[in-house]
């Protein structure tokens, strides 16, 4: 059975790290340091979307835990149904009212009279075939994608929390470009946490 990894967050205390982890313990760390604000600004950032998380630290630690705390299988994925086992569901079950099979969503899709002749041609039908190409697409432009998830998400933080550093907007430009060693350059100079956490968000750690 796969275990489904609840999301990780990371709270910055100005421009250092003040906690890392489940949200639930990074809340009670953000609470403690309110107590003894010295005037930084507390921002918490969800590793791999990089945006900003509010919290509501109302009531006793026990009570912050629960709110903050994910029910059990809460990011679970549905899981995706195999393309031959829905045409043989959808040969083999009639059509009518109620829930879609195995978790297929019926839409719309609008396509030129020249591409539904071709879908229509193709074993299990038009639903079928569309499903296999949109699966080929998904793992031939899997490693693009996560580069631009992980882009998007160090761009996120880095305007939150580096606006005003010197080389915020070169680092931006080599980001975009998948200049690493430039974006290293351009960002040396800011502090510690901001550049490690800035750098773990925009590239994968090494194999």
């Amino acid at each position: 059975m796969n275990v489904i990894a609840s999301p990780r967050y990371t709270a910055f205390e100005g421009h250092r790290m003040l906690a890392a982890g489940p949200l639930a313990e990074v809340a009670l760390a953000v609470k403690r340091a309110l107590a003894n604000q010295n005037g930084h600004a507390l921002l918490v950032f969800q590793d791999g979307t990089g945006q900003q998380t509010d919290l509501d630290l109302s009531g006793d630690d026990a009570q912050i835990i629960a709110r903050h705390t994910p029910p059990p299988n809460a990011d679970a994925p549905t899981a995706e149904p195999d393309a031959a086992d829905v045409a043989h569901v959808a040969d083999a079950v009639p059509r009518g009212r109620g829930r879609p099979k195995l978790g297929v969503v019926p839409r719309e899709v609008t396509l030129l009279p020249r591409h539904w002749d071709w879908l229509g041609a193709q074993p299990g039908g038009a639903s079928v075939a569309l499903r296999k190409l949109v699966e080929q697409a998904r793992r031939e432009n899997d490693a693009r994608d996560q580069q631009r998830q992980r882009q998007e998400a160090a761009y996120r933080f880095m305007s939150s929390i580096a606006g005003n550093l010197t080389g915020f907007e070169e680092a931006t430009r080599a980001l975009y470009a998948e200049d690493r060693e430039r974006f290293a350059q351009c960002i040396a100079t800011w502090p510690h946490d901001v550049r490690a956490y800035a750098m773990s968000l925009a590239w994968a750690a090494p194999a």
